[in-house]
């Protein structure tokens, strides 16, 4: 197994993620116990410590099964990563309420680490809000010890993360980034990274491989891959490129039966890092499965100049595209539902000003073509 230094310790460079467990009959809320202990029994054997869950994940019994499979073990020899529930602003004060109950759910005294979940454009503002006293309450925790270290994780765009860590930043100790190969430009992932160097936070990775996109290629996505490297397993291109981050410290998998599991334990046994070539052949591809998808815009922002409606364009073709990519997603009606109504594609009212002297934003009215859906969607989330 491959380890990252963090502070005094050496983690493991796969996490269990445990939001894809086994489940019965495939209902997500029913996880398969035994193959749950099954995988954490070989995952721990091959030197995975470091397990991370969620309020949510497998509606509400993934800190369940993990908690009793790892109660098995000596408690010093994994890590446990558990998070605040803020994608649901119900939750917003209830921190102290929720954070009790998730020790008893996962039958420990203490987590490792403890994260902000799903900082982005949705909760921002209720995260940072004194009322709340979330920042405050999980302070208390680290101080008093039942919480080890405090990060965050982010599904925002560049500028909600810019605000969280302006505010937040000097208690963050890690960031938790979707981030492969498609999204290192697809959604600014390079960027991201590059801003939390400057503060000095190390990088933990989800969605390493895209909800399993990046594990399901095409023949003619595959061949490409092979032609550079035919030895290398499909999914390992997608860690290898992570690897090459110098920032990423853990990479978590959500593995959901144990061939996953055994495939990436033997990706991370050693070292492989890509070549310049590979690399770049990656970020190609990347853009590749993208782009046939996406529609074009290089964010000049010339657009929101003539707009009467003050709409923020490439905002907007940006979450398009991201929905469109993923089929449906979370991420961009979780960041429309931010916006206010007179703001959201439905409010543009077809007078073209935008297509003034920028002849690729003619494409911005396929939008109005194609947003019906995609707004009651969004407002359905």
């Amino acid at each position: 197994m491959i380890y990252k230094d963090f502070q005094g310790m050496k983690l493991s460079n796969l996490g269990l993620g445990c939001m894809r467990l086994p489940v019965a009959d495939g209902n997500d809320a029913v996880v398969d116990q035994a193959a749950v202990e099954e995988m954490v029994a070989l995952a721990m054997e091959r030197g995975v410590n470091y397990y991370d869950t969620a309020w949510a994940y497998h509606g509400g019994n993934s800190e369940l099964a993990i908690g009793r499979a790892l109660a098995a073990y000596p408690r010093d020899k994994f890590y446990l990563a558990n998070k605040f529930p803020g994608y649901d602003l119900g939750n917003m004060g209830k921190v102290q309420e929720i954070f009790e109950e998730q020790l008893k759910k996962c039958r420990v005294d203490y987590f490792d680490f403890y994260l902000f979940h799903n900082v982005c454009e949705m909760n921002i503002d209720a995260y940072l809000d004194p009322q709340y006293g979330i920042l405050d309450y999980l302070l208390e925790q680290k101080k008093n010890g039942r919480i080890r270290h405090l990060g965050f994780s982010c599904h925002g765009s560049m500028p909600v993360l810019k605000r969280f860590l302006e505010a937040y930043g000097a208690y963050m100790e890690f960031c938790q980034l979707q981030l492969n190969y498609i999204d290192w430009t697809f959604q600014g992932g390079k960027e991201k990274v590059e801003l939390l160097e400057q503060y000095r936070i190390p990088v933990w990775v989800m969605e390493p491989l895209r909800g399993g996109r990046l594990a399901r290629l095409s023949k003619q996505e595959s061949a490409v891959l092979q032609t550079m490297a035919p030895q290398r397993s499909i999914p390992a291109w997608a860690f290898r490129f992570l690897q090459r981050i110098p920032n990423v410290t853990v990479i978590l998998s959500g593995m959901s039966n144990l061939e996953q599991l055994k495939d990436n334990l033997a990706t991370f046994e050693t070292e492989d890092s890509l070549t310049k070539e590979e690399w770049d052949g990656l970020l190609a591809l990347g853009g590749e499965m993208t782009n046939p998808k996406a529609l074009a815009c290089t964010a000049c922002r010339y657009c929101t100049s003539h707009c009467p409606q003050g709409l923020d364009i490439p905002h907007l073709l940006a979450l398009y595209n991201e929905h469109r990519f993923t089929g449906g997603s979370f991420i961009a009606p979780m960041a429309l539902s931010a916006i206010p109504q007179d703001r959201q594609p439905g409010a543009c009212i077809g007078c073209r000003s935008c297509d003034r002297g920028i002849p690729s934003f003619l494409r911005w009215r396929s939008i109005q073509r194609g947003s019906g859906a995609y707004q009651r969607r969004s407002m359905a989330s």
